[in-house]
């Protein structure tokens, strides 16, 4: 009878262990799964913020504050980033409650990874 209840008392124990080392191995192997998904969200990021830069450079030194948009490659070719990255910005002029808005809007990519910025421009009042 004594036999019986330490072998049982080891397998639940061995059961316990191998239990919870497997559950620590599956998360280990998400995270670094997912370590190597923040390398190409962090460059997506990177190329919306570069797209977000260049286009309010566009904004306040080229088109004089017009919020122009034009083709890439165009009249205003896009920089191109060293790390393949790529994005795409847009820029939209509204008039809200008779107050003139700019929205612009940068999206970046790299890989399957998409992410993106918006910046909202209105007077003082």
């Amino acid at each position: 009878m004594r036999g019986q209840v330490m072998l049982m008392t080891v397998m639940a124990i061995s059961g316990t262990i191998l239990g919870a080392t497997t559950i620590a191995g599956l998360l280990m192997l998400y995270q670094v799964r997912q370590s190597t998904d923040i390398i190409n969200s962090t460059k997506a990021i990177f190329a919306a913020d570069s797209g977000l830069e260049w286009r309010l450079y566009k904004f306040f030194k080229s088109d004089n504050q017009a919020c122009m948009n034009c083709p890439d490659g165009g009249s205003c070719p896009q920089p191109n980033l060293q790390n393949n990255a790529t994005f795409s910005t847009t820029c939209d002029l509204q008039i809200i409650n008779g107050t003139s808005t700019v929205s612009i809007k940068s999206s970046g990519t790299f890989g399957n990874n998409s992410r993106a910025f918006e910046i909202l421009l209105q007077p003082e009042l």
